[in-house]
């Protein structure tokens, strides 16, 4: 500007408005981040949960040494630790009725699958 005159009111507001205008165009650019951060979020959430896998529908879980045969549970139950498997319906039918494996006395597997003892 020119030192030799004053500022106008006219002046200030337009200033003013240079002013305004710069903060909004940088909100507005925070904001495109935030929301494409979030886009990106709700992207990998939803890529993570396609590839899960689903719960088998029975687990037989293996003791410490791996190789016997502790329970047979629910696909899902809470109380089948790290060393459980998935199978198919029928080899936990086998482990339950074959094998002696016992059922689980918290989901009982055995009477989903119909065998009662």
């Amino acid at each position: 500007m020119n030192d030799d005159r004053p500022l106008t009111r006219l002046d200030m507001l337009r200033f003013a408005r240079r002013v305004v205008e710069h903060q909004a165009a940088r909100q507005l650019a925070l904001m495109d981040r935030w929301i494409a951060d979030e886009e990106r979020r709700e992207a990998e959430r939803q890529s993570r949960a396609a590839t899960r896998q689903a719960a088998p529908d029975w687990l037989i879980e293996r003791g410490l040494n791996g190789r016997t045969a502790v329970y047979v549970h629910v696909g899902g139950c809470t109380s089948a630790g790290g060393r459980a498997k998935g199978v198919g319906r029928d080899q936990a039918v086998r482990a339950l009725s074959e094998e002696g494996v016992p059922a689980c006395p918290l989901c009982r597997p055995d009477t989903e699958l119909g065998i009662l003892e």
